[in-house]
């Protein structure tokens, strides 16, 4: 079933995530807590998997700011459990971008994800090819350059230092590569699970 930029979430679940999202881009006052953001990313993250619902790569394609993520916690036997979740302060702008540009192609999932962080006068911007897996909604990538800046000024611009990349990224196995698994797509955010098996969700930036 292919579905394309819907909520995949129950009402519920759908509308927590979205006032978060509002709240975050401040169009409007009262945000959920951060308790009822990690709850309903994960019923929706159920919803989409009862529903088997796939989205193609498109919708992801611009820039997306970090809103709100969980992280994981260890526990006894070497288990794994996901963290309460926090709002990321405004302060400190994490932001993804996807895009099919530079020669790649869409229909075979190929494009490019970049990663940006940036906190006071410093821009760390890390860059590299992605594939998108649409029947799993998997987005694999492997960052391979990075730039620096200091107060606009570049520091570095380059390879990313002591990084072993492959001459082939779209032969490698998802299993080898980090990754984002998505389960919610919509024109104004998005939710995924990464390899550390963390939940994220982003809003778009306009």
């Amino acid at each position: 079933m292919t579905v394309d930029q819907r909520p995949t979430s129950s009402p519920d679940h759908s509308a927590v995530l979205h006032q978060a999202a509002a709240a975050f881009q401040s169009k409007v006052s009262e945000r959920p807590t951060a308790e009822a953001v990690a709850e309903a990313l994960v019923q929706a993250e159920k919803a989409a998997k009862q529903e088997r619902l796939t989205y193609p790569f498109e919708p992801l394609w611009g820039n997306w700011r970090l809103c709100f993520a969980t992280g994981t916690r260890k526990v006894r036997r070497g288990g794994i459990v996901l963290g309460k979740g926090f709002y990321v302060p405004k302060l400190a702008v994490a932001q993804l971008s996807f895009s099919a540009e530079g020669g790649a192609d869409p229909v075979l999932g190929r494009g490019t994800i970049g990663n940006q962080v940036e906190v006071g006068p410093v821009l760390l911007q890390f860059t590299g090819p992605a594939h998108y897996l649409g029947k799993k909604n998997l987005l694999a990538f492997d960052f391979t350059r990075l730039h620096v800046g200091v107060l606009g000024k570049t520091v570095y611009s380059g390879a990313v230092p002591g990084r072993k990349t492959s001459n082939d990224f779209y032969r490698q196995t998802v299993g080898t590569l980090p990754f984002f698994a998505f389960f919610l797509v919509t024109p104004d955010c998005l939710a995924a699970r990464g390899r550390g098996g963390g939940l994220a969700l982003w809003v778009r930036v306009h």
